[in-house]
């Protein structure tokens, strides 16, 4: 995909959803981040449904702790990976009450540091929290980059380094959602629905429909 077409794709994007948020429910940093951590191999609507249990019990790092990894399990327990997911989470919490004064950090180094925490949620995190303009590659984004011919490559880092190298500064603060919206609603692993596609004209995948209606 070259410049031009890169640049329509995202005014295309823009132009259907200005102001793209995270799907994930949250009120502080700290739910924010716990939300992204345990959305691995599980849905935003599965991780809403377990912290809406949660949250109103443990939304800090105090109080997570308080609460203890047993007890954490059972509020999680729908998700999958759970019990790793609360030893994540409650090591998380610890070193956020030990070393930052129970706060979120706001830098790449310190977040990936925490228990559980990797490249792509710290990408999250400092994208919806800190307004950095990051881009975390999901299977979402990484199927959208290779069929459309936005960004190509063979493992989630390849696709995150081309995409931050394609996309025009003036997108990059909502580029992480709106590729991801679109992975999930509308260019779908199984069948995406070209029929309603707003970038079908930029797209590149050779087994798009010829027409679009």
């Amino acid at each position: 995909m070259n410049a031009a077409e890169v640049r329509r794709f995202f005014e295309q994007l823009r132009a259907a959803d200005p102001e793209p948020v995270t799907e994930l429910n949250y009120n502080n940093e700290f739910e924010l981040l716990a939300a992204v951590m345990l959305s691995a191999q599980s849905t935003d609507v599965g991780v809403n449904k377990a912290t809406a249990k949660l949250y109103p019990v443990a939304n800090t790092p105090a109080a997570i702790l308080a609460l203890g990894e047993e007890a954490l399990k059972g509020y999680i327990s729908t998700l999958g990976l759970y019990n790793s997911k609360a030893k994540h989470l409650i090591g998380a919490a610890r070193m956020l009450v030990d070393r930052h004064n129970g706060k979120v950090p706001r830098t790449r180094k310190e977040l990936e540091a925490l228990p559980g925490v990797g490249r792509k949620t710290a990408n999250v995190v400092l994208n919806v929290l800190f307004d950095e303009p990051t881009m975390a590659v999901d299977t979402h984004i990484f199927r959208v980059g290779n069929r459309t011919g936005l960004a190509p490559g063979k493992n989630p880092l390849e696709v995150e380094k081309g995409l931050l190298k394609a996309i025009p500064p003036e997108f990059m603060q909502h580029a992480h959602h709106w590729l991801i919206l679109h992975g999930r609603y509308t260019c779908t692993a199984r069948k995406p629905r070209c029929h309603l596609c707003p970038v079908a004209a930029e797209c590149h995948w050779p087994e798009k429909p010829n027409a679009i209606s």
